[in-house]
């Protein structure tokens, strides 16, 4: 499990590092548009030890800005929650405790939940008696499974794309949604090392299977043939790094022929299922890469 959230807290860092303008304008745009986003400074990530418990709690994200025609500096942290936890509203008071110890400043605390089942969270902390209200600390939460896919796919912000992965969506929707996030990607034009990020995000929370796969190039079939082909290019790049870094690995591992024709056979058979759905050759040549010479043989051999 702590392999999984190292991976879950370096996705997420990576996402919202790349790409924190946009994420404050998407989910909180009333602090949106009272941060100077020209001052951005990720701060080193703080480590609490908590005795009690015997552990070590890593802040995942902390910035430093400030807030427009003010003076001074304040902070933004930002903590990502992949799993249940209870009392995790006291937890974000004791981070908020520890940091205003050190710097001094406002604090503006955010939690982003992103199980896999949708719950409801505390978004505050309290301690009061019967006769005072001692403290009410409150802080911003974000619970992704709550909110609808459909309703973000419209949207042009890549952390809207990435996130759709981790959005509600039902099981019958994976392809629908992995097809919405391939013309988001598309109509965004972003460089390809931001677009690779938002990939393997993605991926990370929503691969397709085999029969998804070739459910996905039949929809990608039915699109507009530009904006398919703009998909398909984005792809074509990432099977091209892809391979090059499995074909290095492979000899090192002496298994580079084994690659290639790995890579070769998955087109083949996505073709296959493509022609038998009854795709024109051109699109089948189109969505897989391959020669419409190798297509039509392909379909001879069906017959």
């Amino acid at each position: 499990m702590a392999n999984n959230r190292t991976d879950h807290d370096r996705l997420f860092k990576e996402l919202l590092q790349t790409f924190f303008y946009e994420f404050m304008q998407l989910f909180f745009p009333t602090a949106s548009r009272a941060i100077d986003f020209s001052h951005l400074r990720f701060l080193q990530q703080e480590v609490f030890t908590d005795v009690t418990a015997g552990e070590k709690n890593l802040v995942d994200i902390l910035v430093e800005t400030r807030l427009k025609q003010e003076p001074g500096l304040i902070l933004v942290h930002v903590e990502t929650q992949a799993y249940v936890q209870k009392d995790f509203n006291e937890r974000m008071f004791r981070y908020f405790n520890r940091l205003y110890e050190k710097y001094r400043c406002r604090i503006l605390p955010v939690a982003v939940f992103s199980y896999d089942q949708s719950r409801s969270e505390e978004d505050s902390f309290s301690i009061e008696f019967p006769f005072l209200e001692v403290l009410r600390f409150k802080f911003y939460k974000l619970e992704l499974k709550k909110l609808y896919w459909r309703d973000y796919a419209a949207n042009d912000n890549p952390v809207a794309a990435a996130l759709l992965s981790k959005m509600g969506f039902s099981a019958e929707e994976r392809v629908k949604v992995r097809l919405e996030f391939m013309r988001m990607l598309a109509r965004m034009k972003l460089d390809p090392a931001r677009a690779e990020l938002l990939g393997g995000f993605f991926e990370a929370y929503l691969k397709l299977n085999r029969n998804e796969e070739e459910e996905f190039y039949l929809e990608l079939g039915k699109i507009d043939r530009e904006e398919a082909e703009a998909i398909m290019q984005i792809t074509t790049n990432w099977h091209e790094k892809g391979r090059a870094e499995g074909i290095k690995e492979g000899i090192k591992e002496g298994i580079k022929e084994g690659i290639k024709e790995g890579i070769k056979e998955g087109k083949l058979e996505t073709a296959r299922a493509a022609l038998k759905k009854g795709l024109p050759e051109d699109v089948v040549a189109e969505i897989t890469g391959l020669g419409l010479e190798t297509i039509r043989k392909l379909k001879s051999g069906l017959n």
